[in-house]
């Protein structure tokens, strides 16, 4: 038997995502020219690899066996080819990113920025999407890592690093001034219009436990879809609402919004790097990864 090596790049691919469409994207080819690479590579083998239906793609036991060897060959020469780029100073390629939007504003758009100046032809992809999204996309292995708020699990093969610590203060409009000088304790915050993130976000359910050991339950007046809308609708008086000290710096200093002390400490959260175990990174990946770890040391 005499396969093409290239139809095991490109099995490795279909297999890796378990979609046509997805793998095509990833090796810059058309869906018909991936099907019918997969048709002769199954033809050349004498066996079945894969089994295509309306959920997508599956992989038959003899192709899960093919797909045990050539993952680790496949990843082993994409790693000793950017060695290669890296030790001649033409270091190229791509890193996908999972990111939670806190995560992203707080920590990756800055090393981004540093990464990219040291390495201005890798191509970075970033799939921003809640940190249960991201942390599903690094198992599925759809994307190298994530960075993400405080996951409340990790369960292997995924591992967790923390990055940083972080604080939310609460924060009001101008309507609500008079509670700048005197702490509010969690129980009187409840007679106030507050606005929340969405209930499957992780920021959410930090909440809800927080209120729920003071034997209170959460209820939010509004609903924000990211941490951003937040901050212009508690400026508009429409409630009251935690986010990240850094971002309501800004609108601190300008008296748009005022922080309000809270009576109960509200414990401190931490951004995290997640990584799947079973994925080799690239050269390029592990480098970004030795930035995001090293962050304080940029920012």
């Amino acid at each position: 038997m005499n396969i093409n090596y290239e139809y095991y790049r490109i099995f490795y691919y279909v297999a890796k995502y378990k979609n046509l469409t997805q793998a095509a994207e990833m090796l810059h080819n058309n869906q018909p020219n991936i099907s019918r690479t997969m048709k002769q590579m199954e033809e050349e083998m004498g066996c079945k690899l894969l089994v295509r239906s309306n959920r997508g793609i599956s992989l038959t036991p003899e192709g899960e066996q093919v797909y045990s060897h050539v993952k680790l060959a496949v990843e082993h020469l994409q790693a000793a080819e950017g060695e290669i780029m890296l030790s001649t100073g033409m270091m190229s390629g791509s890193v996908a990113i999972g990111a939670s939007e806190t995560a992203l504003r707080m920590v990756m758009l800055p090393v981004l920025n540093h990464f990219k100046k040291l390495y201005p032809d890798i191509h970075i992809r970033i799939q921003n999407h809640l940190t249960s999204q991201s942390m599903e996309a690094v198992r599925k292995e759809l994307v190298d890592f994530a960075v993400v708020v405080t996951p409340e699990i990790i369960e292997k093969p995924l591992v967790s690093y923390p990055i940083i610590e972080f604080h939310d203060i609460l924060i009001g409009g101008s309507d609500y001034i008079k509670l700048k000088d005197k702490p509010l304790s969690l129980n009187e915050l409840n007679s106030y219009p507050l606005v929340c993130l969405g209930d499957n976000t992780v920021t959410y359910h930090f909440y809800e436990e927080l209120f729920h050991r003071h034997k209170l339950e959460l209820k939010p007046e509004l609903e924000a879809a990211t941490t951003d809308q937040i901050l212009p609708m508690v400026k508009h008086n429409l409630g009251l609402g935690f986010i990240p000290d850094v971002y309501a710096r800004e609108a601190l200093e300008k008296s748009e919004v005022f922080q309000i002390p809270v009576a109960e400490k509200i414990p401190s959260r931490k951004i995290c790097f997640v990584e799947n175990k079973n994925h080799m990174l690239s050269i390029a990946a592990k480098e970004l990864k030795k930035l995001v770890l090293g962050y304080e040391l940029i920012g």
